[in-house]
């Protein structure tokens, strides 16, 4: 089945619109569908067959906003399966406690790129959640020590959760979960959450950052900071690093790693990030670069070649992962009858 745009019987175009619940329902709640679509998307975006500009953050209140408050635009063409895409997500660091709203929100819109007439439109933050999760599992799968056994998350909220749920569908192996969060609510409630669904991996709730970080195999940071707090000393020989939310590590995590990976280097390099930072004082550059995730997940460059060695993911989070997982989305809905269609004229 392929992507085109659909017609109603007097031929105008129809929209096939997905909600969270449709989402879920065609395997969007579970890690293997995002595994496989980014397997192949990273691939195709290393071999050039993909189109992606550099997404354009609107801040309404760039002054004295947080810096998690922002609306993204972020477009992709993928030329298998043919489909482009936009994905718009918006985030206020303050919903949960001002109006009892997730702090993300987001939709999807796909395109057939033969009429470039949208064909869906569907609800993203589950989307965004899991294809974030995903791309963490896919590094660590080849950039992470083989059998790692300790997990360290700091930050338990809704990107956490779903890394750690990822992560323990697609490793077997792991064995014990250090969590952290400013909240301790938050880090008990996933603590009490994965103890029932889990009861065969260990649960700690770590007192500090530092301890859960010491302890982790694989490091994952999820949390709203706008300041590093992770220095190179608190890293394990063979540590992991994904540095999901981008600003947790000090810049001698970068310095110091064996290899630093990124997902899209234009699109890291940018928005006063640390990479972006540490290229304009002129500490890191291109050249320092060990690779973009595709090129490791293609094998035109190796992973993880020695059982000691320092490996830091710095994932900006990219478009055409979205635009890859979506579809997958789409074409599952379509073959099982799933979504609400809606007349566009």
């Amino acid at each position: 089945m392929s992507i085109t745009t659909e017609r109603n019987a007097d031929g105008s175009p129809r929209v096939l619109y997905l909600s969270r619940r449709d989402v879920g329902a065609v395997g969007g709640a579970q890690s293997d569908l995002y595994v496989r679509a980014l397997r192949t998307a990273l691939t195709a975006h290393a071999e050039g067959k993909t189109v992606q500009p550099l997404k354009p953050y609107l801040r309404a209140n760039a002054a004295t906003g947080h810096i998690a408050d922002r609306i993204i635009a972020m477009p992709a063409h993928i030329d298998e399966p043919g489909v482009s895409g936009l994905k718009w997500i918006g985030s206020k660091h303050d919903n949960p406690d001002v109006v009892g709203l997730e702090r993300a929100s987001a939709v999807i819109v796909l395109n057939d790129p033969r009429t470039n007439y949208p064909i869906g439109i569907l609800e993203g933050s589950l989307i965004s959640a899991w294809r974030t999760a995903a791309v963490s599992c896919l590094a660590a799968e080849h950039l992470a020590r083989e059998g790692f056994m300790d997990v360290a998350l700091v930050g338990c909220g809704v990107v956490g959760r779903t890394h750690i749920t990822a992560l323990l569908e697609q490793f077997e192996q792991i064995a014990t979960i250090h969590l952290f969060d400013a909240r301790p609510d938050a880090a008990r409630h996933l603590a009490e959450l994965l103890g029932e669904q889990r009861g065969d991996v260990a649960v700690r709730i770590a007192a500090s950052a530092e301890e859960a970080v010491r302890a982790g195999e694989v490091v994952v940071a999820c949390t709203l900071t706008d300041r590093p707090y992770i220095p190179f000393a608190w890293l394990r020989p063979g540590a992991f690093v994904c540095n999901v939310s981008i600003m947790d590590v000090h810049k001698d995590v970068f310095l110091g790693a064996d290899k630093v990976v990124v997902d899209d280097w234009d699109q890291s390099n940018r928005e006063k990030k640390l990479i972006n930072q540490m290229v304009l004082d002129g500490s890191f550059s291109r050249e320092q670069l060990h690779a973009e995730l595709g090129q490791v997940v293609s094998g035109r460059r190796p992973g993880r070649e020695h059982d000691d060695e320092i490996i830091l993911l710095n994932p900006m989070g990219i478009a055409v992962e979205d635009i890859a997982c979506a579809a997958e989305v789409y074409l599952r809905a379509k073959r099982q009858g799933v979504g609400t269609w809606l007349d566009l004229y």
